[in-house]
């Protein structure tokens, strides 16, 4: 896809909670498309609008917090909140006197009228024609209302919402440029809610307006809005406004293979930042999430942008898959220098590591840590007298060779203290056991597991008598 206008993307989150995987893929993907237009030398931007019409469910603190998420993330807007720009405000809550404009004119025009059914009558509707095998949709009931029955309900203070005209018998037509050509039957939609009984105004109407008014050029959002847009593009057109191009992205399944959600694995992005996931780990994972790259490295959100590329996105639903993003977590783990991760690690193990072990033990745990709990972890089963023995390591230590180990650990570490070739060679004149029938057992009693960081740094970081202790704990296991 080559232009040469300015491209325009948006992302426009409804602050009605806070921000998880599955609405922070499409704002990423947002922003890495505008970022390869860049990289192509085409001019190019990222809008943020807060969609707040849903007066009763919008809360400021929940739109505070997904801008921090987004900055965090370094997804950094260049129009819309906080930023400002010439198609303000960016806060639909504040736009009612625009869209009162554009309600008026779709009214003048004939393509709006007043309807003032009810939420009951609408839901029988809606029962009986599913009973009859009819697909939902508004049957027109207040579509042919006189200027005096409409005035006879307002004096009975009876609230009615404005719907958009649906054309009888037009076909709507499309280019996704994800999904490839669209076509739709205007038949097959219902009249729908453009201003709702309380005055505000449906994402419908004001989402589709807002991207025409606000110069934006490509809308990529999730394929459950399909259907959204031959309505949307209905309303742009009865208001000769212009129309941006639109890509529907295939959703995200859980484990379950349902939907993504809360229930089956979806996390807050607070949450992410919390645990102590780096950006740039959930940025690869939520960028691959969906999107094919050829380059398998941890990239910068710039190179994640230059690689991007819209028919390497995925036609079929991407399912959220947890040690996938730890993978890009452990890549940016192995990154960063051992002050930075000090730093990232060290409000989790300052109860359990002395300042004089800070340096040794980030050295000695930093290739098995994944998030800082790992490394809360690791200070408790090396550092404390908390230290548990998992199944396996408990198996090393019962086997014949295990036992052998035990019997002569003591001796050997009492000879040569932290010294851990001199003790592994001890206990190979004492044992006659090497390899595995020698590390495993010897692992699994200094550190009650059969995995884990170097022996040789976990010696030198417990020291002589700890080790002594460990020694002879493990062999009352």
């Amino acid at each position: 896809m080559t232009t040469s206008v300015s491209i325009k993307t948006r992302f426009c989150p409804s602050p009605t909670g806070l921000m998880h995987l599955g609405n922070l893929r499409t704002g990423l993907f947002n922003v890495l498309l505008a970022k390869s237009f860049s990289a192509k030398q085409q001019k190019a931007s990222f809008l943020l609008r807060i969609e707040d019409t849903d007066m009763v469910r919008s809360e400021l603190e929940f739109a505070h917090k997904l801008m921090e998420d987004l900055m965090w993330l370094h997804l950094d807007w260049q129009e819309g909140p906080e930023r400002g720009g010439e198609h303000g405000p960016y806060w639909q809550s504040e736009r009612s006197t625009i869209y009162r404009k554009y309600y008026d004119q779709l009214v003048e025009q004939k393509r709006a009228y007043w309807c003032f059914c009810t939420e009951m009558e609408l839901a029988i509707t809606r029962k009986t024609q599913l009973q009859s095998g009819i697909a939902p949709r508004y049957p027109g009931t207040c579509r042919h209302l006189t200027h005096d029955q409409i005035a006879h309900k307002r004096a009975k203070g009876m609230k009615p919402a404005l719907r958009f005209r649906i054309p009888d018998n037009e076909t709507i037509q499309f280019d996704d440029f994800i999904q490839g050509p669209r076509t739709f039957a205007t038949n097959d939609i219902g009249d729908f809610i453009i201003e709702k009984a309380d005055g505000s105004a449906s994402f419908m109407f004001c989402n589709a307006v807002d991207d025409a008014l606000m110069g934006v050029t490509h809308v990529m959002r999730g394929e459950d809005h399909l259907t959204n847009t031959p309505r949307q593009l209905l309303v742009l057109k009865a208001l000769n406004l212009t129309v941006p191009a639109y890509g529907h992205m295939p959703l995200i399944l859980g484990f379950d293979g349902k939907p993504l959600s809360k229930r089956n694995g979806s996390q807050s992005i607070e949450a992410l930042r919390e645990q102590g996931y780096f950006p740039i780990a959930v940025n690869n994972y939520l960028g691959r999430l969906g999107h094919h790259f050829e380059n398998e490295k941890l990239l910068s959100l710039d190179e994640l942008g230059a690689h991007f590329d819209i028919s390497h996105i995925g036609r079929s639903p991407a399912r959220f898959d947890l040690a996938q993003l730890k993978h890009w977590q452990k890549e940016a783990v192995l990154l960063k220098t051992d002050d930075e991760i000090w730093q990232w690690i060290a409000n989790f193990v300052k109860d359990i590591v002395t300042p004089d072990k800070a340096a040794l033990f980030t050295q000695t745990v930093k290739q098995n840590i994944v998030l800082p709990e790992d490394a809360h972890d690791w200070a408790k089963q090396l550092l404390t007298d908390e230290c548990t023995w998992d199944e396996d390591a408990l198996d090393n230590l019962h086997t014949e060779a295990g036992k052998h180990i035990l019997d002569n650990l003591h001796a050997a570490i009492e000879e040569h203290g932290d010294d851990y070739p001199n003790v592994v060679k001890a206990l190979t004149e004492r044992t006659g056991q090497k390899g595995k029938a020698l590390f495993l057992p010897l692992r699994s009693a200094i550190t009650g597991r059969g995995y884990g960081p170097e022996l040789v740094k976990i010696f030198l970081l417990m020291g002589k008598n700890a080790l002594l202790h460990r020694a002879n704990v493990a062999k009352t296991k």
